[in-house]
């Protein structure tokens, strides 16, 4: 390989604690008919990244094991290759993008990042690298588990994990939408949740979720979208016949009471990305660290307390 041919990326070799992840060296991608590729400036640290990493993906059949995993699911960065057929995006443009498939040798940790030209979208308008990168995966999920609830202007919905990157953005949506808005968080995130639009807040460690729902909207929520996997807690604060979505695997409860259940998995669409980068959504980072701290970046956010995201910066070559 040739300089220009090389990059550095981040994989997982196996499968365990933090110490799997491997900064390797490999060929840059290159895009085929309908991809662009991404000369990346930040990908988003996110919780299935430290799930993948430990096996527990291979183990649920989700994906074939590998030597190599790729890790990494949402980047922001610069377009410095197109296939054929590609006249949305022009080389030089600044986007953000989602890859969706779980069984990648090359993910977001890599100096670039090939995608279909349809899991991108334009970055957000005078936002750095870092902030952008934070939309992708977390707001479609909300964006998307949101459009399962088939809430109406007027409705209420419960929001677990409110503080979270992905509950964080489910409840500036839902306001956005019309809707009242229960935000279940720490109590240190009381005043964050209502700055974004909760019209009522509940403490994370509350003994019982549901009779504190019934008790602000009795009869219970028109629906509930669960973020932190409370499962039946959360089920029980919906009416019957309302409305119920996870975005965390396994978690979904029977649909008792006539109530919709939806479990929720991602799915990359550039065209509702590029609806969420105008909506001048709250973008939270953490901190920035260089792609070599990947291993750092998963024990941190392992370790919990940790308010927006953690987010790596590949090291550009000259």
């Amino acid at each position: 390989m040739t300089d220009e041919e090389k990059m550095q990326a981040v994989a997982a070799r196996g499968y365990g604690g933090p110490e799997v992840l491997e900064l390797v060296t490999v060929r840059r991608p290159v895009p085929g008919p309908g991809q662009v590729r991404i000369r990346v400036e930040a990908a988003t640290v996110n919780p299935v990244d430290l799930v993948t990493r430990s096996g527990a993906l291979v183990e649920a059949g989700l994906m074939a094991a590998r030597e190599l995993t790729g890790m990494g699911w949402d980047a922001a960065g610069v377009i410095d290759g197109l296939g054929t057929g590609v006249t949305a995006f022009a080389p030089g443009q600044r986007v953000i993008g989602l890859r969706d498939l779980l069984d990648v040798s090359l993910g977001a940790y890599a100096g670039s990042l090939v995608l279909d030209a349809t899991a991108v979208a334009p970055a957000p308008a005078g936002v750095c690298p870092a902030a952008a990168a934070t939309l992708p995966l977390n707001a479609l999920t909300a964006l998307q588990a949101l459009d399962l609830l088939g809430l109406a202007e007027g409705d209420t919905v419960l929001v677990t994990g409110a503080a979270g990157a992905v509950g964080g953005f489910a409840v500036e949506l839902a306001a956005r939408r019309g809707l009242r808005v229960i935000a279940q968080a720490d109590a240190a995130d009381k005043e964050f949740t209502r700055s974004i639009g909760a019209t009522w807040t509940l403490d994370r460690d509350t003994t019982d979720l549901a009779a504190e729902v019934r008790r602000l909207v009795p009869g219970g929520v028109d629906g509930a979208l669960d973020t932190a996997g409370l499962g039946i807690r959360a089920l029980a604060s919906v009416r019957s016949a309302g409305a119920y979505a996870s975005v965390v695997g396994g978690t979904a409860p029977p649909p008792l009471r006539g109530i919709r259940i939806h479990q929720h998995w991602i799915r990359a669409d550039g065209a509702a990305l590029a609806e969420l980068a105008t909506m001048d959504l709250t973008l939270r980072v953490a901190d920035v660290l260089p792609l070599e701290q990947a291993a750092q970046a998963h024990t941190r956010l392992a370790a919990g307390g940790i308010r927006g995201r953690l987010v790596l910066a590949p090291q550009q070559e000259k």
